[in-house]
């Protein structure tokens, strides 16, 4: 059986990697997270005319019309190097909902724009409490005659602060999961106020959007009214699976990091790496970011092909890839002793990604539980 990419597959790793490794060194990872921004408008059209933009969409829409697989390529390259800005919410959390819940006009006025980089979008998704299902769903939308209302507090979103325009989900009705409705609106609308937040991983800007009884109007809906959660579900697993990718790419480099490492600095006269201590951790290591690669790409190609067990597999992934990339990140960091635990060395920027990460989209607990339930325990 063959498990591999297609050449073509491939060939798109062998330009990502070439690519990042030039435009994505650690310093400028640095200085974006020292950014408001997070990314220059220069690297954002480089990759609008790499085609990476619109990846995923339908040509008629600007887009390249590639697979769910064939962007995992480029999020593990990316995990590679901690690659910041906001291309993750743009393509896969706000594009992506339009692309599953917009009709054709909404389509068309918002996919060939995020593909040629003239435009940017996220997903106003959680709240301060914190949740991760419907029933976290607080924010209202009620119906004002030709428009709806919004009122409440939306917390880490993604990019919002740089964002054009919002996917928001906000409770229209009653029932938890029945009651969901997402709308697409212009971040400038009035009553929407943004404020960007510190946080652990500044390579990924997170903001709290409030809406101050925001009016809306009904074409902003996106999508049927109080069904909502079913394309929001949809989106968060397919990019759940795009953050594992990412993650599997920063704990194969993580390990390459400390295997080279381990080969050359000296201890009692001989090479860490000849220690069973390291070794056996490096192997551990291996273990570990194997196994996450292998359930990652089969949720790709699940994801991709929209097979019926698609989200018990992104779970899945993410419950392994979560738990993975700490541990990756962590014993990376201990292998490397005392340097390992100064602000100067790398290894700190992908343990901060790996525990951001690991919290995104639920923990590796809140997905065990959701892996139990979609198997009915």
């Amino acid at each position: 059986m063959d498990f591999g990419f297609s050449p073509e597959q491939e060939m798109l790793r062998e330009t990502a990697r070439k690519f990042l490794a030039e435009e994505s060194r650690s310093a400028f990872v640095r200085e974006m997270m020292d950014s408001t921004a997070g990314i220059t408008p220069e690297l954002w059209q480089k990759m609008a005319e790499l085609g990476w933009l619109g990846l995923i969409y339908p040509e008629e829409y600007g887009g390249a019309g590639g697979s769910f697989v064939d962007l995992t390529v480029i999020l593990e390259e990316m995990g590679r190097v901690v690659f910041p800005g906001p291309y993750f919410s743009t393509l896969l959390l706000g594009g992506l909902a339009i692309l599953e819940g917009g009709d054709g006009t909404q389509k068309k006025a918002w996919l060939p724009r995020i593909a040629t980089g003239e435009a940017r979008v996220t997903l106003a998704w959680t709240e301060p409490n914190g949740r991760w299902d419907a029933e976290g769903m607080t924010l209202t939308a009620k119906r004002d005659r030709d428009a709806f209302v919004l009122t409440g507090t939306k917390l880490f979103v993604p990019d919002a602060h740089t964002a054009d325009a919002l996917v928001v989900a906000a409770r229209t009705g009653n029932g938890p999961e029945a009651g969901v409705s997402l709308f697409l609106l212009p971040r400038e609308s009035p009553g929407v106020t943004v404020m960007l937040l510190p946080t652990m991983d500044h390579t990924r800007k997170l903001c709290e959007v409030t809406f101050s009884v925001t009016r809306v109007p009904a074409d902003a809906l996106l999508g049927e009214a109080g069904r909502g959660w079913r394309i929001l579900q949809r989106v968060i697993d397919r990019a759940t699976v795009g953050l594992c990718a990412e993650m599997c790419g920063g704990a194969q480099k993580v390990l390459e990091i400390c295997t080279e490492y381990a080969k050359v600095r000296q201890a009692f006269g001989k090479p860490i790496g000849t220690y069973q201590a390291v070794k056996h951790k490096c192997a551990d290591m291996l273990l570990l970011t194997e196994n996450a690669k292998s359930i990652t790409y089969y949720a790709a190609w699940a994801v991709s092909e929209d097979v019926p067990e698609d989200s018990l597999a992104a779970s899945m992934a993410k419950a392994y890839a979560s738990d993975a990339y700490r541990k990756v990140a962590q014993d990376g960091i201990q292998i490397h002793g005392g340097i390992g635990f100064t602000w100067d060395h790398d290894l700190h920027l992908y343990f901060k990604r790996a525990k951001s990460s690991e919290v995104t989209f639920g923990d590796a607990n809140y997905h065990r539980e959701r892996v139990a339930q979609l198997i009915h325990l």
